[in-house]
């Protein structure tokens, strides 16, 4: 079908909403708590053994959200990513017995480095996004229909229990980690497979996985019923290096 010039002229005026998350959700109707149904969530994992503190300038998370609908190639696909990673790694003598705390600053985010574009495969990712796309997606992204970097200035995960890997990807050097997600006060759980590679003074850990933004506790843009929208769906990928943190004697854990 033909798309008429109204609807060309609507499509390009809301382009800048083309972006990693959604609008305001409607309100939430809080449902009553039953005595006795109600579990408290997982705490996160103890810090035993020798801490890690993760490298900001080696480190890098990136995260590749897809547009869609019928009006999709309006818009664009979207490379958000930190360079600002920040926490501490565990590494305990067990490695099942590791945790970690990573602190992910919002006001930090990117949009659409040419770098980070130019590594992406397929055609999905061409160069030369405009910078009004560019500018317009972060401004809503930080915005309080999403982030609101103003209220929630960081997303926040944390270890709650390591586990080995099975299937495909067993092997001695990847574990799977449930993990305690923290966005805009919503707290999530996370299983996020891991590949972890420890040599004298540093650790590498390297990983990627699908993550729908409505497991975080966001809701994906739609508009125009449904023509003009981003997929709930997007693909997360990290490199994260943690180097030897300086223990004084005092900070040596005793054991029970």
């Amino acid at each position: 079908m033909r798309v008429t010039a109204r609807w060309k002229l609507l499509s390009v005026a809301l382009l800048p909403l083309l972006m990693l998350g959604g609008c305001p959700a409607p309100p939430r109707v809080p449902t009553p708590a039953v005595p006795g149904t109600v579990s408290p969530p997982p705490q996160p994992a103890p810090h035993v053994g020798a801490p890690y503190d993760i490298a900001t300038d080696a480190s890098l998370l990136t995260v590749l959200v897809y547009r869609g609908g019928t009006l999709a190639s309006a818009g664009h696909n979207h490379v958000i990513a930190s360079r600002d990673l920040r926490g501490t790694v565990y590494v305990a003598h067990d490695p099942l017995q590791s945790s970690f705390e990573v602190h992910v600053p919002v006001a930090t985010l990117t949009v659409d480095e040419a770098s980070l574009r130019a590594q992406q495969s397929g055609g999905d990712f061409p160069p030369n996004v405009p910078a009004s796309a560019q500018e317009g997606t972060r401004h809503n992204m930080l915005g309080p229909a999403l982030l609101d970097a103003g209220h929630y200035p960081e997303i926040v995960l944390r270890a709650l229990s390591l586990e080995r890997a099975t299937g495909d990807a067993a092997d001695t050097d990847t574990v799977v980690a449930h993990v305690q997600s923290t966005v805009r006060d919503q707290v999530r759980t996370l299983t996020v497979p891991v590949r972890w590679k420890l040599s004298p003074g540093t650790l590498d850990l390297t990983g990627t996985l699908a993550l729908r933004q409505s497991e975080l506790g966001l809701t994906p843009f739609s508009a125009l019923l449904g023509a003009l929208q981003v997929q709930d769906e997007m693909h997360v990928s990290f490199h994260i290096v943690a180097r030897a943190a300086a223990v004084k004697p005092s900070d040596v854990s005793r054991p029970p």
